[in-house]
C-alpha cells in the first residue's frame, strides 16, 4: 500500500473511532458537506470559532461558580450556549455533559455543578484534541497529493 493510500486508510479509521467513541455525531457529516472547493478550510474555521466560544464559556463558567453567591441563571446562560454550539459542530459528549450540568444548574446545586465542570473541561479537551489530529491527518493527506 503507498503512502496516500496508507494515509487515507488512518483518516478513515480515525474519523470512524470518533463516531463510534461517541465523540462526533451525524451533525459533524452535516458540517462536511458544507465544505466544498469555494471554501475549503469551512469545517477548520467553523471548528476554530467553536473552540475560541468554548474556551471563553469555559472561563466564564469557572468564574460565576467561583462567586459567594452563584447566579444559576447566569450559570445555566453559559452552560446552554455551549450545549448549543457543541450541537452545532457534532460535538456529542460536550453536548452531553452540558446536558447533566443543566440538571445541577436546574437544582441550584453548586458540588454537582463543579463536577459537572469539571468533566465538560475534560470532555472538550478532549473533543479538541481528537479534531486537531482529525484536521492535521487531513491536511497530511492534502499535501500527499490525495
Amino acid at each position: 500500500m503507498d503512502g496516500v493510500a496508507q494515509l487515507k486508510k488512518r483518516l478513515a479509521d480515525y474519523t470512524t473511532s470518533l463516531y463510534d467513541e461517541g465523540y462526533l455525531d451525524d451533525q459533524f457529516v452535516q458540517l462536511q458537506q458544507l465544505q466544498d472547493e469555494s471554501n475549503p478550510e469551512f469545517v477548520v474555521e467553523v471548528v476554530s470559532l467553536f473552540f475560541q466560544d468554548s474556551q471563553r464559556l469555559l472561563s466564564e463558567l469557572a468564574k460565576a461558580l467561583e462567586q459567594q453567591s452563584v447566579d444559576f441563571r447566569k450559570v445555566d446562560a453559559y452552560v446552554h450556549q455551549l450545549k448549543g454550539s457543541s450541537s452545532s459542530i457534532g460535538a456529542q459528549r460536550v453536548q452531553r455533559a452540558c446536558i447533566s450540568f443543566r440538571n445541577y444548574c436546574d437544582d441550584q446545586n453548586i458540588e454537582g455543578c463543579l463536577k459537572c465542570l469539571q468533566q465538560l473541561k475534560n470532555e472538550y479537551s478532549l473533543m479538541k484534541n481528537k479534531l486537531e489530529t482529525l484536521f492535521k491527518l487531513e491536511q497530511q493527506l492534502l499535501e500527499a497529493g490525495g
